[in-house]
């Protein structure tokens, strides 16, 4: 099939969550298919860096933009009933350019990540379309507004409202609508609209992801994640204030490693308490969670599938996470990885891990094993190729229409 796939944060290098799922897709579909990517870049950077995407699909159609013009197309629809987060995704020349391959080349499949990027493609008809949400958006602004102060929780109740009303639009204009987890699929199938979903799961390296042969630091904790992000800001404030003294009590030597890219002034002063390091941007996430005894990941608001536990799972690292991180983990809490819910219990678990290295390696090779057997890419791949297949079966009928 020729594919035309459009997604809204350029696929090269696959190195943030935003990046690695269309990008699997993406390589696994060049396989068998031939892939056009359509997507945004924000900076002569990331234009340089993702032209390596060439070897992995048949050509892209790069549109660079600026934050100025971004920033300020969101901000014109505040007034309006298309949500903010579109118009941030949104570049006239973008839709000048897909219109044109549209026009130029006889299409089999249109596949879309994201619903932000889904307006450049909505309105086609008479070629199959699906659009992966991955997560459903509209539900972490709304979650944003619940724990921000007002006047942003009520910007991101308007955001999340728009957002849910754009989404039940767009699903009913998609012949399929899939989802990363079973519970970001029950919120789709909640309202009522797409006329077929499914869903598969994110995966994971596991030959990249690994464990390592050298020892890890007995009493170390790290945490993964972009720190301009509101959610990781959030949970490591939250962590450090109230649960990270209660382990120092009982173990005063523990030390927590703050590693992702470009943490806020408030993040990086948490580099001052004792034992707290923040690292900001670095090569390679591996060897800080490789060289922990725990990575947690105690997340207040999350949706769909954390990257960041299945990668430390991958690499035999035990994991304990807050219940909404791991709801989108395909494996057992109490089995694969720990959760807990108040401080307490947080530092309790934590401390259980550190003071039994039996218990540690058991989470260890139970964690990775799970990830291998459920969130290979491989399986992922299979279970998608199998929707896309129903999809356009469903389209071209034998016979036609």
């Amino acid at each position: 099939m020729r594919i035309l796939y459009v997604c809204h944060r350029f696929p090269f290098p696959p190195i943030r969550g935003g990046k690695i799922r269309p990008f699997n897709m993406i390589r696994h579909l060049s396989g068998r298919h031939e892939v056009t990517v359509a997507s945004l870049v924000r900076s002569a950077e990331e234009a340089e860096a993702g032209r390596g995407l060439a070897d992995h699909c048949h050509r892209y159609i790069m549109e660079p933009i600026s934050s100025t013009a971004a920033w300020a197309r969101m901000i014109a629809r505040l007034p309006t009933a298309v949500p903010s987060s579109m118009g941030y995704f949104y570049a006239p020349r973008l839709a000048a350019r897909v219109r044109e391959a549209l026009s130029a080349e006889g299409f089999d499949l249109i596949f879309v990540h994201c619903s932000s990027v889904a307006q450049y493609v909505d309105g086609v008809v008479g070629i199959p379309k699906i659009l992966d949400f991955g997560d459903m958006d509209s539900q972490k602004w709304l979650a944003y507004a619940k724990v921000r102060r007002p006047p942003l929780s009520m910007g991101y109740w308007l955001e999340g409202t728009k957002m849910e009303r754009a989404e039940k639009m767009l699903a009913r204009k998609f012949d399929l609508c899939t989802c990363t987890t079973k519970a970001e699929l029950a919120t789709l199938d909640g309202f009522g609209a797409a006329r077929h979903t499914g869903w598969f799961p994110n995966g994971v390296d596991t030959d990249t992801f690994r464990p390592s042969d050298d020892p890890y630091r007995p009493d170390s904790l790290c945490f993964i994640g972009r720190m301009d992000y509101y959610p990781n800001q959030e949970g490591m404030l939250d962590f450090c204030a109230n649960v990270l003294p209660l382990i120092r009590e009982k173990r005063p030597d523990v030390t927590l490693t703050i590693v992702g890219a470009d943490p806020s002034e408030e993040i990086r002063d948490l580099g001052k308490l004792p034992g707290v390091a923040v690292t900001g941007t670095v090569p390679e996430v591996r060897p800080y969670v490789v060289a922990s005894a725990v990575n947690v990941a105690p997340l207040n608001i999350a949706r769909g599938t954390q990257n960041k536990i299945l990668e430390s799972m991958a690499m035999g690292v035990p994991v304990v996470a807050s219940e909404k991180a791991a709801d989108g983990i395909d494996a057992m809490a109490g089995e694969h990885f720990l959760t807990a819910t108040t401080p307490a219990q947080y530092a309790e678990t934590i401390i259980r891990l550190l003071e039994d290295p039996e218990e540690r390696q058991r989470y260890a090779a139970a964690g990775r094993a799970r990830v291998m057997d459920h969130h290979s890419w491989a399986a992922s791949m299979t279970k998608m190729e199998g929707l896309i297949a129903e999809c356009v079966d469903r389209a071209n009928p034998p016979g036609g229409r």
